[in-house]
């Protein structure tokens, strides 16, 4: 046992040399070149910097170099971008209850009472991941049904989107929520059907009422997150993500990890709005730091919530909720103001836009503002879910970069269609139309509201269909992209989304060797085998940061 554990640890030493050239060879790689067009490989050389020093095609004499790794004949691809994703949830919600797989009310109320029992010394219950549409409840939950499973505690979980909070009544005790409490601006507070007291769930911006009375983490267990977070992402092939909403406490945890040199994972950063954003990184974004690993690129503003706590700002009436057209989150000066700011110091900003009206403010906003700052910006608009397709053709000006989630597409088909009506769906999840139109997509998983597993996201940009196929042929099937796309997508266009181009994102020479090892070829494979693809290792600035084995 011991010559094993032996074997292995001076193997993993080899793999990942502190100062050498090292050669990768006996793989069959992929990667896409400048101009997008796929370049097939069989060897990589990398210098001491963790950069590609040589591609090496089939038949070319490969170097002398230091070391040498043996791919076994893997496929090599270049290393996964999340181009949206929330690091610090995806950690925090490896360390505290997760209900993404619950399927009923009955089934996630048994999950929260074992999960207390199991967790007696902490103070409250915190989670996320409920899906009352999954659960085919036809309404929110209530506290009283949550105070079932948990009643000596105060319990608050997030909704899968993020976008809405289910509390219990010692949860709303502790915030102070009471039935004289108003909804705040661009949010909702839930009410009985006495139309007075709180039911338990609150919308976007009443979120805060709650959050503002939970603890907040100490640093060390936001380490402990960052450090989960990580782990995570690297075994889906993760190598670099665009961190939607930092906090200041969150960039502390980043600055610790690189400091301490325990960051693995690239992070290109976007302010939890303008003042975090500011007090962050002062009056500009920040260099580049821990050799490519850590940047301040921008801004996230929020614009409207989400579908599926009607929260999405509609240019109509919700089909299943008359009257009701979604929770704008900014006044058109505010917003615009805030994109000035962004723009006067640099900053990318990062619009979060799911329903038509809120896409066509973004849109507009930008087209009206964009052309004062001639610098690159890369204006991009987040999720870009419900568009209305006479909006379609503005992504094309000003360079504005879609930066969504094929998973979402999946995940919310027929919810969407209840809450829109397929006569309003022209525009939706719209991929193929805003590449044919000029426009650039980045594509992520929106981690943890969606699993991060980019082979899902890839299997959906090229089908428009689930892990079970539905529906047959694709929703809405003209707006698939092809693999090339779907690839860069996950790749080089994420790179660019994020000023990381060059840096990251393809595997050619001088480029940071960030790469991954799996048992499927997504240019070749069927969408079943690209869902399955197993991660045997993930490289990133040449070194190995996970093992299957």
């Amino acid at each position: 046992m011991k010559l094993k554990f032996l074997a292995a640890l001076l193997s993993t030493a080899i793999a990942v040399p502190a100062h050498a050239d090292v050669l990768i060879d006996n793989v069959n790689g992929i990667t896409l070149d400048e101009d997008g067009k796929v370049k097939r490989f069989e060897a990589l050389v990398i210098d001491d910097d963790g950069r590609i020093a040589q591609v090496i095609g089939r038949g070319e004499e490969r170097p002398r170099t230091d070391y040498r790794e043996d791919g076994r004949d893997r496929v090599m691809i270049p290393g996964i971008i999340d181009a949206h994703g929330h690091v610090m949830g995806v950690g925090f919600g490896a360390l505290t209850l997760d209900l993404s797989d619950t399927n009923s009310l009955e089934e996630a109320l048994q999950k929260i009472r074992t999960f207390a029992a199991e967790n007696e010394a902490r103070p409250w219950i915190l989670g996320r991941g409920w899906n009352q549409e999954k659960w085919g409840l036809g309404r929110f939950p209530t506290a009283a049904e949550l105070d079932s499973a948990v009643s000596d505690r105060p319990v608050y979980l997030a909704r899968v989107d993020g976008h809405a909070g289910w509390a219990n009544s010692l949860a709303m005790q502790a915030a102070g929520i009471t039935a004289s409490t108003k909804s705040p601006s661009g949010g909702r507070i839930e009410k009985l059907a006495d139309g007075k007291t709180p039911s338990g769930v609150f919308v976007d911006a009443a979120e805060e009422l709650m959050n503002a009375a939970i603890p907040a983490p100490r640093p060390n267990e936001r380490d402990l997150a960052l450090a989960e977070a990580q782990k995570v992402l690297h075994r889906y092939g993760i190598t670099a993500i665009a961190d939607m909403g930092t906090t200041i406490e969150d960039w502390q945890a980043f600055r610790r990890a690189g400091d301490n040199g325990s960051l693995t994972l690239r992070i290109m950063s976007y302010g939890a709005g303008i003042e975090q954003t500011i007090l962050i990184g002062g009056s500009n974004p920040s260099p580049w730091l821990y050799d490519d690993k850590l940047r301040l690129n921008g801004v996230k503003i929020y614009l409207d919530g989400a579908l599926g706590s009607r929260g999405a700002w509609l240019k109509a009436p919700y089909a299943d909720d008359a009257g009701n057209r979604g929770l704008p989150l900014m006044a058109p000066a505010q917003f615009r103001n805030t994109l000035v700011r962004a723009a006067q110091g640099g900053f990318q900003p990062a619009v979060h836009a799911i329903g038509d009206a809120a896409n066509a403010e973004a849109l507009n906003a930008i087209t009206e503002i964009a052309e004062s700052f001639p610098q690159d910006l890369r204006w991009r608009v987040e999720h870009a879910q419900i568009v209305d397709p006479a909006d379609l053709p503005k992504f094309a000006q000003n360079g504005i970069i879609a930066s969504m989630q094929p998973v979402h597409q999946t995940s919310d088909m027929f919810m969407a269609e209840a809450r829109m009506g397929p006569d309003r769906l022209g525009g939706a999840y719209a991929w193929s139309s805003i590449l044919g139109l000029g426009g650039r997509l980045a594509f992520g998983s929106d981690a943890p509201v969606e699993s991060p597993d980019p082979f899902a996201g890839l299997a959906v940009a090229i089908t428009r269909s689930n892990a079970a196929g539905e529906p047959f042929g694709g929703w809405r099937a003209s707006e698939r992209v092809n693999r090339e796309q779907a690839l860069a997508g996950f790749t080089s266009e994420a790179a660019y989304a994020g000023f990381a181009e060059g840096r990251f994102g393809r595997l050619l020479p001088g480029e940071r060797a960030d790469f991954v090892l799996v048992d499927t070829d997504p240019l070749m494979a069927t969408p079943e085998e690209i869902r399955a693809t197993h991660v045997f290792e993930t490289w990133v600035g040449g070194r190995k940061v996970y093992d299957a084995d």
